[in-house]
């Protein structure tokens, strides 16, 4: 009988024992040691930290060292690298290690070990939430903040149930440049160099490479530009390729496309679906409002309906939503219902968390930091609206500038895209001259059939990649941007 190390106590004298199968341990470590193939199958999600005997964390991170050297894991090879570890020493030495490969038979349950050692990890790291939840809620001092507690307490869980825990995500570099390298593969494959979640927009996709995991995207403009308009249009693409890409048999990890959760503080669930209809029939949304259609527009928005039923779109329509509840929102429904993509329209509607804060700067630092830890908790891009000052109605020149975001310090520092949307011919239209006889209004006609339908989407920050425009077609009707079918063209500055 292998003669197992001494038990951690638990941290309360007396109470119930942490969840723990220290045989178990013993007993993967020594099929490992029988047969290093074993490690291809598990150490992808057993980690050291899982075990709930130090030592045996110690033994377990040294054979997958060995073996990522494609060395023999044994206990003659093993002893150099822990003869001077205390508590083996203890037991004995490269002799513990030769009594672990005793008992042949744990290889027949390798695998099942290694599940129920991550499970107890698990629910030892579950057993901590609580009791912290326990102690902070019995703090009834002046300074406590339940709703700050509870937002705690859903962090905690959530990486839970990510698998993380105390583990924490803390990666080597060669895990890191692996992680690298598959980004630019599927980029090679994709064919159309997105390495990211598509955003439907050929021209912005060669330009940003898709959406990528963990980035938090700025889309500003004035009112009127259509910005809630083209993250609905990049919501819609996202989820449809996401479907498309699922019902292909394509893999989570090459699947160009994500299931979306909109937040939206502005607008309705309802006046969101209508857009999105309007978009996908064909049909004006003021035609939808107001029953202007006929018999064969009816039986086309019904079957832009019923193709849109399966669509993985998720809106939130909550008003008032401070940044800790837009978090706890989004982190559910990423349990439920793994989304991929989150977009938030817009950001000076959320509010932060602090007491009584009047400073509203301080507020939207909050906020935008906030998205852009959600990007990272969350491993999925985060998309941003934000309204623009009034500046831009000063200058000749409409395009908006970075300096133009509202209590922009904070947004342009986190953000690590910053995009503007901009339409000519809204300006232009408002200059219509009075006489529509005169050489002005002629004028002013040909600027207008020039530019009208065109969009620039301006790329203003991009952390990752160049600068520049892009123009786009707009089709105000439904509300739709698109690539331009001819003339397309992208001006890169720096």
């Amino acid at each position: 009988m292998v003669e197992l190390v001494k038990l951690n106590a638990a941290p309360d004298a007396g109470g119930p024992e942490l969840p723990r199968n220290v045989e178990a341990e013993a007993a993967l470590l020594g099929a490992l040691m029988i047969d290093n193939r074993i490690a291809e199958d598990i150490q992808l999600k057993l980690k050291p930290e899982h075990f709930f005997e130090p030592l045996h964390g110690r033994i377990y991170e040294a054979v997958m060292r060995l073996v990522e050297r494609d060395m023999i894991a044994n206990p003659v090879t093993l002893k150099p690298m822990l003869d001077q570890d205390p508590a083996l020493r203890e037991l004995g030495g490269a002799s513990y290690l030769a009594q672990l490969t005793g008992n042949g038979a744990a290889l027949l349950g390798a695998r099942d070990f290694a599940q129920q050692i991550y499970d107890l990890a698990l629910l030892r790291q579950l057993v901590n939430v609580g009791r912290e939840l326990v102690e902070n809620a019995l703090d009834t001092s002046e300074d406590v903040n339940p709703r700050e507690q509870i937002e705690q307490a859903e962090v905690s869980l959530y990486k839970v149930s990510e698998g993380e825990g105390e583990v924490g995500s803390v990666k080597s570099f060669a895990a890191a440049t692996t992680m690298a390298v598959q980004v630019a593969e599927r980029a090679l494959n994709s064919g159309g160099h997105v390495s990211g979640i598509t955003t439907g927009i050929n021209s912005l996709n060669e330009k940003i490479g898709g959406l990528h995991n963990s980035d938090l995207m700025i889309l500003a403009g004035r009112p009127g530009m259509g910005k809630t308009s083209l993250a609905t249009n990049i919501a819609y693409n996202a989820a449809s390729r996401w479907l498309r890409d699922n019902a292909d048999g394509i893999p989570p990890e090459k699947n160009m496309g994500a299931k979306t959760a909109f937040f939206s503080l502005e607008m309705s669930a309802d006046q969101l679906a209508t857009r999105v209809l309007a978009e996908q029939s064909g049909i004006s949304g003021e035609a939808l409002r107001m029953g202007k259609i006929s018999r064969a527009d009816f039986q086309n928005l019904s079957r832009a309906a019923r193709e849109l039923q399966e669509l993985p779109l998720f809106i939130d329509d909550t008003p008032g939503l401070t940044i800790a509840a837009l978090r706890t929102r989004a982190r559910r429904l990423k349990r439920r219902h793994d989304i991929g993509f989150v977009i938030v329209d817009y950001l000076q509607l959320l509010q932060g968390t602090g007491k009584g804060s009047d400073n509203r700067v301080q507020e939207i630092s909050e906020i935008s930091r906030g998205l852009k830890t959600l990007a990272k908790e969350l491993n999925c891009p985060v998309l941003a609206l934000s309204q623009l000052s009034r500046a831009v109605e000063q200058r000749e020149d409409k395009r908006p500038q970075l300096s133009d975001l509202r209590e922009s310090g904070s947004i342009e520092q986190d953000a690590d895209m910053v995009w503007f949307v901009f339409r000519e011919d809204y300006y232009v239209a408002a200059k219509e001259p009075g006489n529509k006889e005169s050489p002005e209004h002629l004028e002013w006609a040909q600027e207008m059939e020039r530019i009208y339908g065109l969009a620039e989407l301006i790329v203003a920050k991009q952390r990752h990649g160049s600068t520049g425009r892009i123009r786009m077609k707009f089709d105000a009707k439904i509300t739709r941007f698109s690539d331009l079918a001819e003339g397309s063209y992208m001006e890169s500055y720096e």
